[in-house]
């Protein structure tokens, strides 16, 4: 009896390895087979996703999906854009709606082990804070105490906000509301004195949505968390997160090394520097790792540029400084693992 036992377990575990052999790289497949990658991004935040007039998005976590398409077919507008909000973001990931959720999403334990997601990497590091009309002649998030406060439902900023009033023994009023324009309408209709976000996006406010262009509010210097904001993938598929991973890394490293839109086509051809002959694919090897075409760095870098030239064609017009998100060697926290 026990024997059997044993051999049905280690049938069942040969069965279910063989299973997950078959399943590896399955997203690849489908976004080969589908000829398009399905992009889940925020419902509208300039500087992350925003579409204008014509439909067209444009943002920093626009780029990286444009990159992840134009490394995969060589043309970054083989993208179809799914705007969600915090309440569908996770969901229409769970249930494969879309490929990648690249939507200014915080990464925490509990989204990455509980929630069927895995995060990739940081692509921005922010922090939670405060905006207000300057009219209340507030400075400091400490005199908040008894305010009204607009916030966004199934967030960690609404998470965040209860528990950095709760620790300065300070009160607050919530207005919930989930849809991201509605928010900020309440906001500047005065229906609460206070709006919190991520600081990325309360400067994306301040200077795209604030009537007056801006002049009557202003964002408070507290920073109440850490935000680090990153693209997540569906557990269960550890080619697909190496691309979208790497694809980062990869932008960040052409940054390193110089690499630009501009340049990367000669590089790959005239480069003698063995770094970037690697990660450019003139010495092959890099490409077939990942399960991609060999020049897969030089599409994306050809698309939307380094991470530096995203950065200056989305964020600086918010007005925010590079800060935590420069290189690693100019005081940042931008890192990227060796391409090699």
């Amino acid at each position: 009896m026990l024997k059997r036992s044993l051999i049905a377990v280690a049938t069942a575990t040969l069965a279910l390895g063989i299973c997950t052999t078959a399943n590896a790289g399955s997203r690849l497949d489908a976004v080969k087979a589908r000829g398009q990658l399905v992009c889940g991004v925020n419902t509208g935040l300039a500087g992350f996703a925003l579409a204008d007039s014509t439909g067209k998005w444009t943002g920093i976590d626009v780029d990286l999906c444009r990159a992840i398409a134009a490394s995969m077919f060589g043309d970054a507008e083989k993208v179809r854009y799914v705007p969600l909000n915090t309440q569908q973001r996770f969901t229409a990931l769970q249930t494969g709606e879309v490929d990648i959720l690249s939507r200014n999403t915080t990464w925490t334990l509990t989204r990455d082990t509980q929630q069927g997601l895995n995060f990739a990497a940081t692509l921005y590091y922010d922090g939670q804070g405060f905006m207000v009309a300057k009219k209340l002649g507030v400075k400091s998030a400490k005199e908040l105490d008894g305010a009204a406060v607009c916030v966004q439902p199934g967030t960690t900023t609404e998470l965040n906000l209860a528990d950095y009033f709760r620790a300065n023994n300070m009160k607050f009023k919530p207005v919930v509301i989930e849809n991201l324009q509605e928010v900020n309408a309440a906001f500047f209709a005065g229906r609460c004195d206070v709006l919190t976000t991520d600081a990325s996006g309360l400067a994306a406010i301040l200077t795209k949505d604030a009537p007056n262009k801006g002049a009557d509010h202003v964002i408070l210097p507290e920073l109440i968390s850490k935000e680090p904001l990153g693209p997540a993938v569906a557990q269960g598929d550890e080619q697909w997160i190496d691309i979208v991973r790497w694809t980062i890394f990869a932008l960040l490293e052409a940054e390193e090394y110089g690499i630009s839109s501009t340049n990367v086509e000669q590089l790959a051809k005239d480069t003698t520097n063995p770094n970037i002959a690697r990660i450019l694919g003139k010495t092959p090897g890099m490409g077939k790792a990942i399960g991609l075409p060999e020049d897969w760095v030089v599409r994306a870098v050809k698309a939307v540029g380094n991470y530096g030239q995203m950065w200056d064609r989305h964020i600086k017009p918010l007005g925010l400084p590079r800060g935590l998100n420069n290189l690693w060697n100019k005081g940042g926290l931008m890192y990227a693992p060796p391409i090699r």
